[in-house]
């Protein structure tokens, strides 16, 4: 406990209530704007009174009630950035003060301000919404790179505050981690582990700042910030861009899906897969003129062997399954990149929940056979929806595959069984896998949930065992197609499929959207970066801070290069680029 110091002076009260602004052609709802108020205002736990936030996913609660920013700050940016128009509140702070400096003031520090108490507990969050309010797109990264963040406090005691108002330092923080340093621990490469395992046992930190770094902690060198992103927990692709593999063999699996067994043209072993990942392919075109078409398909083959096998479902209207479907042959050649994806199966001893539908059971698959594989002594359950048995892919290998785990459970579910379906041996259900079933099965609340199928299957097979008790964050997804996107505070609008930019067609590089199933030119006349070039073509993508920082945009490159303006911070992981701060510097594909 620190004997009690005068620390700093408060010198403006800023709040704001969220509001609509336009920018770049969209809408966004935000309460960055904030104006000096008179007088006392009272401080709650959640809030100051007359202040609110847009999007409390990323901002706002207990832990993110009260933002501070520092008068040195703001003449440091006035000289840095040739600013004379700067006010209180306009890096989007509820407290402007004199002093508690961000390279001094640590995490876990006390500070009575009139009759509030206050805590410090994480460093600002990255967010482009600041640099909508400065007007400088690249401010969310030169907060960080010039360590002047600024950081949140937590309400310990309510109360009356106002602007000229003595700030006190009552208690100092544990392990004495300034908040510059906790900033770079996140956002920079600059994490030694010491410095991680110290900042996990400071109790004021934020959980999410406290689940980064656990994650941080236990990663693996040159792998990416996992902190950031679970894109950098994956493993390095095996090779760079695509490479010729041999059709080994093809075999039906159902009346719509094949299997497709791919190998090295050499005859060498190819690099192991990990359960769960996925195989980007290069479809060649059936007739002159045609294009390729780049499709991605879950590895549903034992992890590990020296071969790869997909498993195709001839979509109706899929241009790339029916090309597989109708011309592919034993002895053709395929072109591939490496094995990616971050659907793994988690080394863990918790119960394993593998649930899935339709040709959402390949990558199950090869998750049930390493488990079996390693003789796993975890709680297992295999529940699997399906039309009938004509339309149940791998039937007969996953049953296999329960008997080498005896202490396995296993549903299959009939939604229309047909006449030669046989209860209690095909199947062991009628219907859905739905809520009134999981419910009877009394699942482990425990386990680790892996779900892969159609997107209201999984939305609704989440929500329902979010209601019996599991942890969300336990519960894994994989989807066939574009994942949906990220855009924080982006005032929603109709979804439109993913299409051509508008205007005349570019001749730059091209840029193939892998999942989307388009390929465009590269425009650098008119998109400054990969991520305003999606946004043209309403592809669905993930960002925040939109300056090379939060990593939310960080996407496998399944091949080509890039060039980085401006360099990220912190590189992404191997075979990953960052969309918001790259263009293409060749032909690139994209797991978009």
């Amino acid at each position: 406990m620190a004997h009690p110091s005068i620390a700093g002076r408060l010198v403006s009260v800023n709040v704001g209530m969220p509001a609509d602004v336009q920018w770049r052609g969209q809408r966004v709802h935000t309460g960055i704007w904030k104006s000096p108020v008179p007088g006392p205002v009272m401080v709650r736990r959640l809030n100051i009174d007359g202040d609110g936030q847009g999007d409390l996913a990323g901002h706002g609660g207990e832990m993110r009630a009260v933002m501070v920013y520092q008068l040195a700050s703001y003449r440091h940016w006035a000289a840095e950035l040739g600013r004379d128009d700067l006010v209180h509140g306009n890096f989007g702070e509820n407290l402007t003060v004199d002093g508690l400096a961000d390279a001094e003031v640590c995490i876990g520090d006390r500070f009575r301000i009139g009759d509030a108490v206050f805590e410090v507990t994480q460093p600002r969050v990255t967010c482009y919404r600041v640099g909508i309010r400065m007007n400088e797109p690249r401010m969310a990264a030169l907060l960080v790179a010039h360590g002047r963040p600024g950081f949140y406090f937590r309400v310990i005691e309510e109360g009356e505050i106002a602007a000229g108002q003595e700030i006190v330092k009552v208690a100092d923080g544990p392990e004495s981690m300034p908040v510059t340093v906790v900033d770079r621990l996140l956002y920079t490469g600059d994490r030694p582990a010491d410095q991680l395992a110290r900042a996990l046992r400071i109790e004021a930190l934020s959980p999410g700042w406290k689940e980064s770094f656990r994650a941080l902690l236990g990663g693996s060198a040159g792998t990416g910030n996992v902190g950031l992103t679970a894109a950098a927990a994956a493993p390095p692709p095996a090779w760079a861009g695509f490479r010729p593999l041999a059709v080994a063999g093809i075999r039906r699996e159902s009346a719509d899906v094949i299997s497709i067994r791919l190998a090295d043209p050499a005859g060498h072993p190819l690099p192991a897969a990990l359960p769960g990942q996925y195989l980007t392919v290069r479809v060649p075109p059936e007739h002159p003129g045609e294009p390729a078409l780049i499709r991605d398909y879950s590895l549903s083959g034992a992890p590990g062997a020296p071969e790869y096998r997909i498993g195709v479902k001839a979509e109706p209207h899929g241009g790339a399954s029916n090309r597989l479907h109708r011309s592919l042959r034993a002895g053709d050649r395929l072109e591939a990149a490496a094995p990616r994806g971050t659907f793994l199966l988690a080394d863990d001893t918790a119960p394993v929940l593998l649930i899935s539908a339709g040709i959402g059971v390949t990558p199950m698959l090869a998750m049930l056979r390493s488990l079996a594989d390693r003789n796993s002594t975890r709680e297992i359950w295999w529940l699997h929806g399906a039309r009938n048995g004509a339309e149940q892919p791998f039937a007969d290998e996953a049953r296999e595959q329960l008997k080498r785990l005896p202490g396995s459970h296993f549903r299959i579910c009939y939604s229309r069984p047909a006449a030669g379906d046989r209860p209690g041996a095909d199947y062991t259900d009628t219907g859905h896998i739905d809520a009134a079933l999981l419910d009877r099965l009394g699942l482990p609340r425990d386990a680790y949930a892996y779900l892969c199928g159609p997107n209201p299957f999984m939305a609704s097979v989440i929500d329902a065992l979010a209601a019996l008790g599991l942890d969300r964050r336990r519960i894994r997804t994989e989807i066939f197609g574009a994942e949906p996107g990220s855009t924080p505070g982006i005032a929603a609008t109709p979804a439109r499929p993913p299409h051509q930019p508008p205007g005349a067609p570019a001749d730059g590089f091209a840029v193939t959207f892998a999942r989307s199933g388009l390929t465009t030119g590269y425009d650098t006349g008119r998109y400054a970066s990969i991520l305003e070039l999606a946004e043209a073509c309403d592809v669905p993508v993930r960002w925040s801070c939109r300056t090379g920082v939060c990593h939310t945009c960080e996407t496998p490159l399944g091949s080509g290069h890039v060039a980085y303006d401006p360099d990220p911070l912190d590189p992404p992981a191997n075979g990953d680029v960052l969309l918001c701060c790259s263009v293409p510097a060749e032909d690139i594909v994209l797991d978009l």
